[in-house]
């Protein structure tokens, strides 16, 4: 069950906002002018500087702006700043509906996103529509760098080259729609190379990075921070695992997060995560299996606890999958336990180790 220092811990930093997308308009917010009207914009002064340094704090940005393609592409790539933001939306559509492609394309929550704008009128409809999302005044754009939702408590070597791994991911994208053959052939072709070690000190700044942003893939959504990972890392009774994984594409990082609980006779899996940039790469219960391997080696009953939201319906089901039956639920807390008589091996295209 749900320990009195976990509650606390959950009650404490569950409501505190990640901003992991700053989208920005255009047109007398990035530069000043309307380029529609006049092409010579210039742009806003000190904008380079947060462009840069909300980049390398792995906050990730994007454009949602009422303007023509080609045209505002031209003028970012003449300002040397087109590269910085991922599956930008210029076109004419509302900013709430652009917004909302945002989201899906990066795979985050509506709540993960800061919308900059000069005009009211957008921001209120956005403000009305979308309510989870932050929406900031382009007169108040020198207060950015200074807001805490923009300041990671760490700068974590994932995160300050986030946005290379999210245009490897396009990358990724577009030659799987060019592929032809099966989701399986084209997996293989990646060449991907999955690692589970027990995590280290240098390890804990991505592991706490890990509990406050991973929200779909997560079985508790538990937050934990670098004292407390510290603390579990040392103790004879946990056992903290953290998953990395890369490709022919590169890196994708640490993706993957385990918390287990060890007594005696009974192990309590209190945490596992997986980021939602490999929820298509065929690895989610490559560290679920190996976990109950490790038990069904040690002989003792494996446990999991399961907190339901909104969000993480996938990571119930890959649970129910993986041979996991439900023993105890009120409503607010899932128990389940495996028999450990059906783990699956990990797929053949994957290279899998353990260091």
């Amino acid at each position: 069950m749900i320990s009195t220092q976990e509650q606390n811990i959950n009650s404490k930093q569950k409501d505190k906002k990640v901003i992991k997308c700053v989208v920005w308009d255009l047109d007398n917010t990035l530069w000043h002018g309307v380029l529609l009207e006049d092409e010579q914009v210039s742009l806003r002064e000190n904008i380079v500087n947060l462009i840069h340094t909300l980049d390398s704090r792995g906050i990730l940005q994007s454009i949602a702006s009422k303007n023509d393609f080609t045209t505002a592409i031209a003028k970012l790539e003449e300002f040397g700043l087109k590269e910085y933001f991922l599956y930008p939306q210029i076109n004419w559509n509302s900013k709430a509906a652009s917004l909302k492609e945002i989201a899906t394309l990066l795979n985050i929550g509506l709540d993960a996103l800061t919308f900059v704008d000069d005009q009211l009128f957008e921001l209120e409809e956005v403000k009305f529509t979308l309510p989870e999302i932050l929406c900031i005044n382009a007169n108040e754009i020198d207060n950015i760098l200074d807001m805490p939702v923009m300041n990671p408590r760490f700068i974590t070597e994932d995160s300050s080259i986030r946005r290379l791994m999210y245009i490897s991911d396009v990358e990724r994208q577009n030659a799987e729609k060019e592929f032809v053959g099966t989701a399986d052939e084209f997996l293989a072709t990646l060449n991907m190379n999955f690692t589970i070690s027990s995590a280290k000190e240098e390890d804990l700044q991505r592991a706490e990075e890990l509990t406050l942003r991973t929200n779909q893939l997560n079985t508790t959504g538990y937050t934990y921070s670098y004292d407390e990972l510290n603390h579990f890392r040392q103790s004879g009774n946990h056992k903290l695992l953290i998953a990395s994984l890369e490709d022919k594409y590169g890196s994708y990082g640490k993706i993957g997060l385990a918390l287990i609980e060890c007594q005696a006779q009974i192990w309590t899996i209190k945490l596992l995560l997986m980021s939602c940039r490999v929820m298509s790469r065929g690895v989610g219960t490559i560290m679920m299996n190996y976990i109950m391997s490790l038990a069904q080696n040690n002989n003792v009953r494996l446990l999991a606890e399961f907190v339901p939201n909104e969000r993480n319906r996938m990571m119930y089901i890959s649970y129910k999958f993986s041979g996991f039956k439900e023993i105890d639920n009120d409503g607010s807390l899932i128990i389940f336990q495996n028999a450990l008589n059906r783990i699956q091996p990990v797929p053949p295209y994957i290279k899998f180790q353990v260091i």
